[in-house]
């Protein structure tokens, strides 16, 4: 392994024409200079450079290691200004759930970064349980996630009205065992639906399921079964359905914006862009 000072004070000597002008440019004397150059040598077990008057010349063997010499010191200076620049960046690390990773909320995120180019945004998209976990954990800095209603305080809540929808062309009425369209297990929808099916006696199974809000809406238009999804994502083609279809109703849930304690600056100015979204994005309804 060739030591990387000795390789700088090699490319010195040779630039600057000798070991006099190489000291001054790596602020060391002159026998300094030179026990380097000796202990590259031996490093490298082949002579390097030779005397020529007052200056210094290169051997085959040190023509051949000044161009590996140049790329390593290069390398090297650039991985330091790499890992430098990551360290002193500041991190903002966001969390969303699904079904909120929308081309509106991106132009969100895009817009911050615009506002801090300084920091590095990254952007998660999960099932709530997982976010709520990672803003435990330390992992991420904010989360848009949701919970059951009524939880404690946080820096945004808004009341979510589920509904049960399916295909408008279908008689889901008559659907036994009901199919069911749900996000993977873990996800608080998909929870209620089961319970409730559960409670009311209704026989499910889940007919599809998918970790993308795209498939769920995929299936859902397409008949392949009946979804509990929040009222604001219904879309035209969807049949909304009630306790007169065989469908019981579901207790709210809220969606919630937390934000690590220790946040910083940056931190707090996303979550108050993440909060005027929701708030014009006329989210705080009644449950």
């Amino acid at each position: 392994m060739f030591d990387l000072d000795l390789l700088k004070t090699f490319v010195s000597v040779v630039d600057a024409g000798g070991f006099t002008r190489a000291g001054e440019r790596v602020h060391r004397t002159q026998s300094t200079v030179s026990q380097q150059m000796r202990k590259l040598e031996d490093m490298a077990g082949t002579p390097l450079l030779v005397r020529e008057g007052r200056g210094v010349a290169m051997t085959a063997e040190g023509e051949r290691l000044l161009g590996y010499a140049r790329r390593i010191l290069a390398l090297s200076k650039e991985a330091r200004g790499a890992v430098g620049a990551t360290a002193a960046a500041e991190q903002v690390r966001l969390g969303l759930t699904e079904d909120f990773a929308i081309v509106e909320l991106t132009r969100l995120v895009s817009h911050f970064s615009k506002l801090r180019p300084e920091c590095r945004l990254d952007v998660r998209c999960d099932l709530s349980v997982a976010l709520e976990a990672g803003l435990e954990r330390g992992d991420l800095d904010i989360v848009l996630m949701k919970r059951d209603a009524g939880g404690p305080p946080a820096e945004g809540v808004w009341p979510e009205q589920l509904v049960w929808v399916g295909a408008a062309d279908r008689d889901w009425r008559r659907a036994d065992p009901v199919p069911l369209i749900a996000f993977p297990q873990g996800c608080r929808y998909r929870n209620r639906a089961v319970h409730a099916l559960e409670t009311s006696g209704r026989r499910w199974r889940i007919a599809y399921e998918s970790a993308s809000l795209i498939g769920i809406e995929a299936a859902i238009a397409g008949g392949l079964g009946v979804a509990l999804i929040e009222a604001r994502a219904c879309k035209p083609g969807y049949a909304v359905l009630s306790a007169g279809d065989g469908f019981p109703s579901v207790p709210p849930t809220e969606l919630v914006l937390r934000v690590a304690p220790d946040a910083r600056a940056p931190v707090r100015q996303l979550a108050e862009l993440v909060i005027q979204f929701c708030e014009h994005e006329g989210m705080a309804r009644a449950a």
